[in-house]
């Protein structure tokens, strides 16, 4: 539904088992992700764009 509509990249907030926010204009959490699991968020990110714009 997100796709459809554009946003590619979005931030969920889960509290629990509730989704209370999705953030379009600025997610976050790559640094946070890296830093502690060693997963570069934003070039995987990166790679699928690439590769479902070629």
């Amino acid at each position: 539904m997100l796709a459809a509509r554009g946003l590619l990249l979005v931030g969920l907030d889960v509290i629990g088992d509730s989704l209370t926010e999705i953030n379009v204009t600025s997610p976050t959490c790559f640094q946070e992700i890296a830093q502690q699991a060693g997963f570069d968020v934003a070039a995987r990110f990166l790679d699928a764009l690439e590769a479902a714009l070629s």
